[in-house]
């Protein structure tokens, strides 16, 4: 009897070793779409007034959790079922993240006006910003969904050839991470410039220690949502990437004597733009057709 429980004891401890041990590869994987997954939901979570900040964010990540929930069991079943639809869905998966991050580079490097933004000011009434922040809260669950996507099968993919119990734990974690993790850097990012407001308001200095940090965090803010912008993009490029380069034959075998990174990042690149074009050629299209 104490030998049996000895043996699940030590079954329970393998299993807790190998799960630890796969979740850090699978959060190696999946460090480029958090890092985009947080860039895009601390840029979506800010507009708003000081005092609705928080609720938004809170919506948007029920909004999350649901997602993961839905997501999550389809993910298990196709493992179980059918592997080789991971395969195909990581692939068709990379193609949007590929995508993304040209039309990104794309845009940077040829400005065009952008819809008018609209924010969230004192003077519209409370259903009108109730009307907005539903607006912007079902936009952003929207992307948190494709990525969560991505994120699932990514996580899914370290761990296809490990067993269905030690597939749902790893995958599970990386699922939390994506959410609880990232949308509470995005919390304290959202308040960093409110944070910063009552340090300067801390005193009735005008130069002093409080002061100076409380004008960083207020000045840092906008730059620090660009340079999250910036490595999101960079990350999107290489995890579609290395997606295609681990996948698909011709990738892997392509620039085989270049150094991972640069062959990853210009494997994404490349694909994205080829993506980008015919997509491009519809939305011009389509455009004409509506005028």
């Amino acid at each position: 009897m104490a030998s049996g429980l000895f043996a699940l004891l030590d079954d329970i401890a393998t299993l807790m070793d190998d799960v630890a041990v796969m979740s850090k590869v699978a959060a190696k994987k999946t460090a480029g779409i958090l890092g985009d997954d947080l860039a895009v939901n601390a840029e979506k979570a800010s507009g708003f007034v000081s005092d609705r900040e928080l609720p938004v964010l809170w919506a948007i990540m029920k909004g999350s959790l649901l997602n993961k929930i839905i997501i999550l069991p389809v993910a298990f079943l196709l493992s179980a079922f059918y592997p080789p639809a991971i395969i195909v869905i990581l692939i068709i998966g990379g193609l949007y993240l590929a995508y993304e991050g040209a039309e990104k580079i794309y845009e940077y490097l040829i400005p065009h006006p952008k819809e008018a933004h609209v924010s969230l000011v004192l003077e519209l009434s409370e259903e009108e910003i109730l009307a907005l922040e539903k607006q912007k809260i079902k936009s952003a669950i929207t992307t948190d969904f494709i990525l969560s996507v991505e994120i699932v099968i990514i996580a899914m993919s370290t761990v296809v050839d490990k067993t269905l119990g030690t597939q749902i734990a790893v995958v599970s974690v990386i699922a939390l991470i994506a959410t609880v993790g990232v949308y509470g850097i995005v919390g304290l990012i959202v308040r960093m410039d409110e944070f910063g407001l009552k340090l300067i308001a801390l005193n009735e200095q005008t130069d002093s220690f409080s002061d100076k940090v409380g004008n960083l965090l207020v000045g840092a803010l906008p730059w620090f949502i660009r340079i999250l912008g910036v490595v999101g993009t960079l990350a999107l490029l290489l995890v579609s990437g290395g997606i295609f380069a681990h996948n698909i034959d011709f990738f892997h075998h392509l620039l085989e004597s270049w150094p991972a990174i640069v062959k990853e990042f210009l494997i994404g690149l490349g694909v994205g733009i080829l993506v980008m074009i015919p997509v491009m050629i519809f939305k011009k299209i389509r455009s004409k057709v509506k005028s």
